[in-house]
């Protein structure tokens, strides 16, 4: 039982080891913060969506943060995870925020556990002080963000999760818990949960938990709950902290868990995040049947404000269908000659976007093509007061001659 055990402990201590090589810097780059709470530098890594073109300059959009524990070991795979479903219009652009450990089980962990040195002391209170007065204040002022903020952490790391979401549970968002070592300190936190789920009210928050399977051949889940061995620690505190969700379902917690049968402690993460933020964001996806698009009468533009309207209800905050969409659409209306809709779609755009050259560009091309020749030199003029667009000019330039 204890060599299992012991190789647990080397397994979160070496955690942080992995990952160290240049790699992590791939798909973001590398920032130092000096913290006073810590009392040293932090290395944090940091993504800016591509479709920002990576840049920080905060005129450019606004995004919602994920802070990712663990950062050099799951950095690369969330950033890839949040571009995947970007383009699959399954969640907003997102910042991905790597906060990289200098001492992983001092950071992740509060008081000690029985097979711990006795001189060991967790420190995860100093460390979410840094988090919450330091390191997201620092992001907010030199990033392009927005108030919605997502928190992940895998074994250790999911311990952390849960114990913001009990202790602080307005610092985010929502809560992505991977596999969490629930079982440390005798399972405290799942004896806070039985106070803390009842008496917080977690309205507009949300909670992801992912665990994976650590049973012997012919245990279930089921079963396992009435196990007492050490090997089983793991799953059966994730297991009662769910039986605790599960009794305070009026404090307005939206949450899902999920048994994964065919992964281990380290491979539970990649799938784990991806079906996390798929639940976090399911409100996101815009769905239109081809039925509509063919249908000169349905209003494509009203289904964009009302579906936006509920995201932004969801997000806290305003949020508009991305002017690529709305154009896209626009276009595809016009090919199809439902002109009365491509219209009224980059008129949408306009009312979203005031001051994009480009949107005024495009309502040009519809006047163009629907013979509108007053109107199209009327869009490409303002088009180029906003923005220098060859393609406008050159536009304007054929219409005016012929003009004359």
């Amino acid at each position: 039982m204890k060599s299992f055990y012991c190789s647990f402990i080397f397994l979160l201590f070496s955690f942080y080891v992995q990952g160290q090589e240049d790699n992590r810097f791939t798909t973001g780059f590398s920032e130092t913060i000096s913290s006073k709470i810590l009392g040293e530098n932090r290395e944090i890594l940091i993504h800016i969506p591509k479709s920002n073109g990576g840049n920080k300059i905060k005129d450019r959009g606004n995004y919602p943060v994920i802070y990712l524990l663990d950062g050099a070991e799951n950095f690369n795979s969330v950033v890839s995870i949040t571009e995947h479903m970007e383009e699959s219009s399954l969640c907003p652009p997102m910042i991905v925020v790597g906060i990289v450990n200098s001492n992983r089980m001092s950071d992740l962990t509060t008081g000690t556990d029985k097979d711990m040195p006795k001189q060991f002391l967790g420190n995860g209170e100093k460390f979410m002080s840094f988090v919450e007065k330091e390191l997201i204040p620092h992001i907010n002022s030199n990033y392009p963000t927005t108030t919605y903020k997502t928190f992940i952490g895998h074994s250790v790391g999911g311990l952390t999760v849960i114990n913001t979401l009990l202790h602080n549970p307005d610092l985010f968002n929502s809560y992505v818990c991977l596999d969490g070592a629930l079982w440390w300190n005798n399972a405290k936190i799942v004896k806070e949960a039985t106070t803390n789920l009842t008496t917080n009210n977690y309205q507009g928050k949300t909670l992801f938990m992912a665990m994976a399977n650590r049973l012997e051949r012919g245990i279930d889940t089921l079963s396992v709950q009435k196990d007492t061995s050490e090997n089983t620690d793991l799953i059966r505190a994730n297991l009662k902290f769910i039986k605790e969700l599960q009794k305070a379902q009026r404090n307005q917690l939206r949450y899902r868990y999920k048994f994964y049968e065919d992964d281990n402690h380290p491979s539970v993460r990649l799938i784990g995040e991806y079906d996390a933020l798929r639940f976090i964001f399911d409100f996101y996806k815009l769905k239109i049947y081809d039925s509509e698009l063919e249908n000169p009468n349905f209003r494509l533009d009203s289904l964009l404000v009302t579906h936006y309207s509920k995201v932004s209800k969801q997000m806290g905050y305003v949020v508009k269908p991305a002017e690529s969409q709305v154009n896209n659409f626009g276009y595809q209306m016009m090919a199809g000659k439902q002109f009365k809709k491509a219209e009224s779609l980059f008129k949408l755009n306009i009312i979203n976007n005031p001051n994009s050259g480009n949107c005024y560009d495009s309502i040009g091309d519809f006047y163009l093509g629907t013979g509108n020749k007053a109107k199209a030199i009327e869009s490409f003029k303002k088009a180029l007061t906003l923005k220098d667009i060859p393609e406008s000019k050159a536009k304007l330039e054929k219409l005016l001659n012929n003009k004359n």
